[in-house]
């Protein structure tokens, strides 16, 4: 496959990304040929599409893992700004791409069984220097919402959402959050709420549900900070603890986290778990791995720590005084 064009129009760029995101065999290549476009190419416009191309793609899809380290460590070569030539912000592109490539080798390539379409891969080429609210950090939401909502102190997508699944019954919807809503309409939603419209013509609740998860599980910090896990693991049997846990957390975390929380002891309500069949324990279950990630490599050591976080959620769910949050958004 020859990347050498200088010119990468909307329909070359949506060929490369539907047969790299369609064929696993072919994306190597396709890296190995953008590597060698952005090496000592002073062809300065086609040494930018180049790095451009490099991170549409990887916002739909990973090299194979044999691949994967030597991919990482040419984007990290890159990232400092010493690197930056006649305009070309190419620190900026390793960056976004060293991201990128971070996420996808945890999540693989875009789920679901619609390829990319032109509206996602235009999403995507925007968001290289228009930060998406899906894969940021809390701080980065909050500016990214700053001008259009000045005066909130939670994020816009995560009380969408949250009211969205709440507008849709979801509350009374048998196995909401352990349902997953349909990839493809859940992708098409996300496209929606990144672009700040508010979803209409929605009628299943497992799709905000399902892009809700997503949203906590994708923030490129936990939501409860790496600082703070063997803290939350190790009192994940003493309520008086883990609420100190969260007493004790960033302000932004804690808003958050205290807005999710008292979101699920709606669904925690007896009347509720009659009909959703998600009582605590399942509640707990699906949502702490979207608030808590183990750094360790020891399958030993995951495994038991699952246990110890799903109790950690479980526990606030059921002792946390979240009425503070009343009217806050």
């Amino acid at each position: 496959m020859s990347l050498s064009l200088t010119r990468q129009l909307p329909g070359f760029l949506f060929q490369v990304v539907v047969r790299g995101w369609s064929n696993q065999g072919l994306r190597d290549e396709l890296y190995i040929q953008l590597c060698r476009q952005t090496t000592e190419n002073f062809r300065y416009d086609s040494l930018e599409r180049g790095w451009e191309l490099m991170a549409i793609c990887l916002a739909f899809f990973p090299p194979t893992p044999r691949f994967h380290a030597y991919l990482e460590g040419y984007i990290y070569r890159h990232m400092d700004p010493v690197n930056d030539t006649k305009g070309v912000a190419i620190s900026s592109y390793a960056k976004y791409c060293y991201r990128k490539l971070m996420k996808a080798a945890l999540t693989g390539a875009k789920k679901g069984l619609q390829k990319p379409s032109l509206e996602e891969i235009q999403h995507a080429r925007n968001a290289i220097f228009s930060p998406s609210m899906f894969g940021s950090s809390l701080e980065e939401v909050m500016v990214l919402q700053k001008e259009r909502y000045p005066d909130r102190q939670l994020p816009w997508v995560q009380t969408r959402l949250s009211e969205e699944v709440l507008g849709l019954n979801g509350d009374q919807t048998e196995g909401i959050f352990r349902v997953p809503g349909d990839i493809d309409e859940v992708n098409a939603l996300k496209l929606q709420v990144d672009q700040w419209k508010i979803p209409t013509g929605l009628e299943d609740p497992h799709i905000p549900a399902s892009l809700l998860k997503l949203w906590y599980r994708e923030l490129e910090e936990p939501l409860i900070p790496h600082e703070f896990y063997e803290e939350c693991i190790s009192s994940y049997d003493n309520p008086e603890a883990a609420v100190n846990v969260v007493l004790g957390l960033p302000h932004i975390n804690k808003l958050v986290l205290c807005y999710l929380i008292r979101f699920l002891q709606v669904f925690a309500q007896p009347p509720n778990v009659a009909i959703t069949k998600m009582d605590v324990n399942n509640l707990a279950m699906v949502m702490a791995p979207n608030c808590l990630r183990c750094q360790s490599d020891d399958p030993r050591v995951i495994f038991e720590n699952t246990r110890k976080e799903m109790s950690f959620i479980r526990v606030l769910i059921q002792r946390l005084d979240t009425s503070f949050m009343d009217g806050i958004l």
